[in-house]
């Protein structure tokens, strides 16, 4: 018999200062019969609570609220739920191409027949421009003022692309450019972490929410919040107030125990964890921290582990509200009504966190020993490649074994594998915690003491991701010292962390392709993979703001920080890093002295009103969008040109060509690059044919609403590897049955015109990294209908999804590797067209160039019943727009 709940009996009144709340009690709710959820993780709680609120209001069912419940018994699930968050964020990144879809959307919904206005945000977006600024100037004061300045000149027409939706879309919010990062600004600002709304003259209180179309959004679970990055069609779904189907996940503690050695930094400390909880296989899993060592970890210190949650692969990596939370609530100038209030609800839903409350249940329990944690960086290629300090030389070499040295024009030095060339602090990662920040100038200060400057082949920057630091910098007399070692602040957005580190300079770029010099970035930022910091740079090294400086003033990675001298000091003697490495003690006593609730209320008082240059900026007014014919920076997009009402019969994938073969954790930087449009290039050429000179190309990030730019750029990271063309990296592969090599874009061009489907295989953790629409959006245009690996990362398999792609997995055991392709295979998949369904078996047969055949079984990562439907409509997007013309 089918178990039946009443949630109407669950809707309790909370009591914070005098003012009544109604909140739906999960106390109440485990009264009310469904179990002993007080056992269950905090982050399954929080997901309980947004189903029963559904569930109150007609949108969950009994299934779906005992599902949850049941999660106890096995400690995992196979049930699927509906997720609704509270609010939506996007950077200008993802976001004005998920705009230029909506307003696609808003014409096919016009050609149709249907009310554009349909298609318009019911959950509030917070849409925030960070990712377009770009290290052009540097070493100066006016550095910042003139990247700002160059920013709105290349990005003017997207801008008032942006104007024209801030009035054509309800609930959406604008953040100007130079405010700083997403992540930085939500945990500073956004978030409440319990949310408040007027209904029938009644307030609800209820848990904060979101979900961010960047992968790192998961920064905000350091303060009790749960939230997680998703792709563009998983965030229309979201702002359209579409529930986001999900499959209930496993949930992994991670006990903390022990404290942080003198001189380590929350650096060191999540390059750690990244590594340690990589091991674990922790793809589509949540995680929840615990322990007596989560009360040795500042507020900003637990965002600096939360935010690093993407590389380690899992969906959230959170720690429950507790008093830290609360201080720092307080410390960023949040009302002190909403604190109570936060402390309040999250007592009374058993949210809480202290030294007293039981351990939650977990699928499974990883230890970390914080005092075993050493100072080190991660590198050269992946986020998990950490190495301690004193290895990290040898890291360079070993990736790098081949030396390569060139003579740099006009000056009285030769550049060498292994000198740096990139030395920036930035990232929210690193910059929204003033204790790395404030290292960073102290070392910096006694640098300068002793004499120390920076190597004159290093190109340093300084990006924070709020406005805050540079008060506080400047209030503890440190960003003095920082400049005159040429780490002036260049801008307030992601910048180097996302491949926005601008040009190198001439005579150095030069000494770099003519030396074939294995040159080296090393940033605070949370990705370094190949070809992403900047196009000339082989290696990039993540580490601390304060390494990042000392790194700068060696010059080279071949140098030992850990044993040999950083440099000589006026008085000729060699100084090492020990001799300038800041004192603990002097770090808090900066923090207490220079930071306070009125720093963050001053910045933040005006954060909506942007530069002069911003507010100059104005748009077209409608409800549909001009599009511009001779625009190369937005277009609308091709994907609802052809879409009727009814979606088109599914059917089989018959004579398959393989237009690549890629090994193990390929990421989205790969598929699809967001930095420089590197010259002879597919987007290259392409911009070259309209005329558009080279200083003009900008980035793919600035592009992305001009799928022209795009599709050429998707598998052209001028460091990608196709298997079908050994030993060459950019965009190539082989087409065949002629065996000519031509650009990906090219042969892909060719497969079209003799309608030949394609497919695309790839080993494990296929799609690691960002959340990049593109990645998806331009396999789906190259013609590629499928893509098969070993296995997914979450953001990309779901994008793929969205797109209309199908996801196959390979059986364990079996790889590109075991069957020996080469490229030259013709692919047959059927049986899955006539009657789709989650995670199906796909049966596979590979003829090929010799006419044997091989059969196999593949595994379909549709993974939930909306999923399948998503796929039979061709993607997310069109599902939605389909179900708005039929529900008018």
């Amino acid at each position: 018999m089918a178990r039946v709940f009443d949630s109407s009996q669950t809707l309790r009144e909370l009591t914070v200062d005098g003012k009544l709340y109604h909140v739906y009690s999960l106390p109440a709710a485990e009264d009310a019969g469904l179990g002993r959820i007080t056992r269950l993780p905090y982050t399954l709680k929080v997901m309980l609570e947004n189903v029963l609120r559904q569930h109150a209001a007609g949108m969950a069912t009994d299934a779906d609220m005992y599902a949850l419940a049941d999660w106890l018994t096995t400690r995992s699930s196979e049930c699927e739920i509906g997720f609704m968050p509270t609010r939506v964020m996007m950077p200008d990144s993802s976001g004005i191409p998920l705009l230029g879809d909506m307003a696609a959307m808003r014409d096919a919904m016009v050609r149709l027949g249907g009310d554009p206005r349909r298609i318009n945000p019911l959950t509030p977006v917070d849409f925030i421009i960070d990712h377009a600024v770009t290290v052009d100037y540097f070493g100066t004061p006016e550095a910042a003022q003139r990247n700002m300045a160059l920013e709105i000149e290349r990005n003017r027409e997207r801008y008032e692309f942006l104007r024209w939706g801030q009035q054509a879309f309800d609930n959406l919010r604008l953040i100007p450019p130079g405010s700083g990062i997403c992540h930085q600004i939500n945990l500073e600002y956004l978030a409440r972490v319990v949310w408040t709304r007027e209904e029938a003259g009644r307030t609800f209180a209820y848990p904060d929410s979101l979900l961010g179309m960047d992968s790192h959004t998961a920064m905000i679970n350091s303060l009790g919040v749960i939230g997680w990055g998703v792709g563009g069609f998983e965030g229309a779904m979201a702002a359209l107030a579409e529930p986001i189907p999900m499959q209930i996940p496993e949930v992994v503690g991670c006990r903390l125990h022990g404290k942080l050695n003198p001189g380590v930094t929350s650096t060191d400390l999540v390059l750690s964890v990244t590594q340690i909880m990589r091991r674990h296989k922790l793809i589509g899993k949540f995680v929840e921290f615990f322990g007596p060592g989560v009360d040795e970890l500042s507020l900003p210190d637990r965002a600096t582990i939360a935010n690093m949650t993407p590389e380690y692969g899992a969906t959230m990596g959170f720690f429950p509200v507790d008093r830290e939370t609360l201080r720092y609530l307080a410390l960023t100038g949040r009302d002190q009504h909403q604190i109570a209030l936060v402390e309040a609800y999250t007592k009374a839903q058993g949210l809480w966190r202290d030294a007293q409350t039981p351990v939650p249940e977990y699928s499974a329990v990883v230890d970390i020993d914080l005092a075993s944690v050493e100072p080190c960086v991660a590198g050269p290629r992946r986020p998990h490649e950490r190495v301690p300090l004193a290895q990290a030389s040898q890291a360079f070499r070993a990736a790098h074994p081949t030396h390569g040295e060139g003579a740099v024009p006009g000056a009285d030095y030769r550049l060498k594998s292994g000198d740096v060339v990139v030395a920036a602090i930035t990232s929210c990662t690193n910059t929204s915690n003033p204790s790395v920040m404030v290292a960073a100038g102290l070392l910096a200060r006694n640098a300068v003491a002793r004499g120390l400057t920076t190597k004159p082949w290093v190109k340093t920057s300084l990006s924070p991701g709020s406005r805050v630091v540079a008060d506080y910098l400047a209030r503890s007399h440190l960003a003095q010292p920082l400049d005159q070692l040429g780490f002036n602040i260049v801008g307030y957005g992601c910048m180097t962390c996302a491949g926005n580190s601008g040009p190198l300079t001439e005579p150095i770029a030069a000494a770099i392709e003519k030396g074939n010099v294995a040159v080296v970035a090393v940033l605070s930022g949370n990705r370094n993979f190949e070809g992403r910091i900047h196009p000339l740079v082989r290696a990039n090294f993540l580490a601390s703001p304060p390494l990042v400086v000392a790194y700068a003033l060696a010059g080279s990675m071949l140098v030992d920080l850990a044993s040999e001298p950083i440099g000589a000091g006026r008085d000729g003697q060699p100084v090492f890093l020990k001799d300038i490495w800041p004192d603990p003690a002097e770090v808090r006593a900066l923090i207490d002295d220079t930071l306070g609730p009125e720093v963050f209320r001053s910045r933040y008082a005006t954060i909506e009103e942007g530069a002069p240059e911003w507010r100059s900026i104005g748009g077209s007014t409608g409800v549909t969008f001009a599009w511009q014919s001779g625009s190369t920076f937005i277009r609308r997009p091709p994907f609802f040109d052809d879409m009727q009402r009814e979606p088109a019969a599914l059917s089989d994938i018959r004579g398959a060509r393989l237009l690549a073969i890629f090994g193990d954790m390929l990421t989205t930087d790969h598929i699809s690059p967001i930095a420089t449009i590197s010259p002879g290039t597919p987007a290259a050429e392409y911009l070259e044919s309209l005329g558009i000179s080279a200083r003009d190309f900008v980035t793919y990030g600035a592009r992305r609403l001009n799928h022209d730019v795009m599709t050429r750029g998707t598998f052209a990271n001028i460091r990608i590897q196709n298997e079908m063309v050994p030993g060459v990296e950019g965009s190539a592969t082989r087409h065949w049955p002629s065996g000519e090599k031509l650009s990906v874009f090219d042969a892909a061009a060719r497969y079209r015109r003799d309608h030949v489907p394609l497919v695309v295989v790839g080993g494990a953790e296929y799609g690691a990294g960002s959340s990049r629409d593109w990645a998806a959006k331009g396999t789906r245009l190259l013609g590629i209908r499928a893509v098969v690996a070993e296995s997914f990362e979450r953001i990309h398999r779901s994008n793929l999804v969205g797109m209309g792609v199908l996801p196959l997995q390979f059986a364990p055991g079996v790889t590109r590797k075991t069957l020996a392709l080469d490229g030259s295979e013709v692919f047959d998949f059927s049986g899955f067209a006539a009657n789709p369904a989650p995670r199906q078996a796909v049966p596979c047969t590979i003829t090929r160039s010799d006419g044997s055949h091989l059969a196999i079984t593949l595994l379909a990562r549709l993974d939930t019943h909306h999923e399948v439907e998503y796929y039979r409509h061709g993607g997310i997007l069109h599902y939605i727009l389909r179900n708005r013309l039929k529900t008018e």
